[in-house]
């Protein structure tokens, strides 16, 4: 996903400022990428929620993109056929809205994340028609999460959702058919619908995040993450563990025999994303440091207790765009999706496809 991420970036700054930026933008999940389409997890509700969105990080405006036809099916590449599948829009909806965020948080959050699943499949759309992805064959994306939006067939649902399929399939239909016409805009046209779990109680710039800046993703208050399950967390990494995966991510890096001095983060956004840290004789990013280290999120701090470096993160995710317990909070607070959607992707709106 990381790589993915990269290769869209670099095509953005060559052009004009249309999704994920990862998905995803994935996105995002970035997320550490969900590896497959049932995710393994004691826990649905942990399984569902992606620490990454799936975004790709496109975020500068298409030239003269064509008009997509709002009604048409999603053509989606079946990795393990190689097959493309014609997905009826509402199905694909329903099954993104599944893989991407827990049936038991608020019908409006979950309007919400119709809205942004639903924004990112149409813009993934119209790139495609206008750069086309080789390795797609014509189709709008795939079912590689690693790459793409999660999605679910209903089978799948089935099978995640197991004895409470029935209710949850039912909840997250009714909000997916509510908002079904809409689609969020900026300029007219489809945004980089970024979300991701949890953020550090404030929002992180895409710019910060992924070198890209978007007027509508930018730091906003979400201060209910402080209070979503997970959101500090701690891991702890044996001397030779961290030698093996700083070894194994920066090939060719120079450490001491001090672990203490192996890594200290340098500059910090005022969302807490580290921005710059030293590992050892290198400069990396906090995004880099995490994506090497498995760490929830890029806001960390590091402690080293003898043999071990003991890592404390914040939020769950690249924390750009909406959070989605910040979402579900706001809407047990009273919030519509439309004002959940105004409050992450400021100056953006909900408009309706003709």
């Amino acid at each position: 996903m990381k790589k993915y991420i990269s290769q869209l970036l670099a095509l953005s700054l060559s052009v004009m400022v249309i999704p994920a930026i990862p998905v995803y933008i994935s996105g995002r999940a970035e997320r550490s990428p969900k590896k497959a389409s049932v995710p393994e997890s004691s826990s649905a509700e942990e399984a569902a929620v992606p620490t990454e969105s799936q975004y790709t990080a496109d975020i500068a405006p298409e030239e003269a993109a064509p008009a997509a036809d709002p009604a048409k099916p999603y053509k989606v590449l079946d990795m393990a056929s190689g097959e493309i599948i014609e997905v009826p829009v509402r199905d694909y909806v329903i099954g993104a809205v599944c893989a991407e965020m827990p049936a038991s948080f608020h019908e409006e959050a979950l309007k919400a994340q119709a809205v942004a699943a639903h924004t990112y499949a149409e813009r993934q759309r119209i790139r495609e028609r206008t750069n086309p992805t080789a390795d797609l064959m014509g189709a709008d994306f795939s079912n590689d999460t690693s790459k793409y939006q999660g999605y679910f067939t209903q089978a799948q649902a089935k099978q995640f959702f197991g004895e409470s399929f029935d209710e949850s399939y039912r909840k997250i239909s009714a909000a997916a058919d509510e908002v079904l016409p809409y689609i969020l805009t900026y300029r007219d046209e489809p945004i980089v619908a970024a979300f991701h779990s949890m953020s550090t109680g404030k929002t992180e710039s895409a710019e910060n995040a992924w070198g890209a800046s978007a007027p509508y993703l930018v730091p906003v208050d979400s201060s209910y993450d402080t209070k979503a399950p997970g959101y500090r967390e701690e891991i702890r990494l044996a001397k030779d563990v961290l030698r093996q995966k700083l070894e194994t991510a920066f090939p060719g890096i120079i450490l001491g025999d001090d672990i203490s001095t192996w890594i200290a983060p340098l500059e910090s956004s005022g969302s807490g994303t580290v921005l710059i840290a030293a590992a050892g004789d290198r400069s990396v990013s906090g995004n880099e440091l995490r994506q090497a280290l498995s760490l929830r999120s890029a806001c960390f701090d590091v402690r080293f207790e003898g043999e071990e470096a003991v890592f404390t993160t914040r939020g769950y995710g690249h924390g750009v765009g909406m959070s989605q317990y910040g979402a579900d909070s706001m809407a047990q607070n009273g919030s519509t999706w439309r004002e959940i959607l105004s409050h992450y992707y400021p100056g953006t709106k909900a408009s309706e496809q003709k």
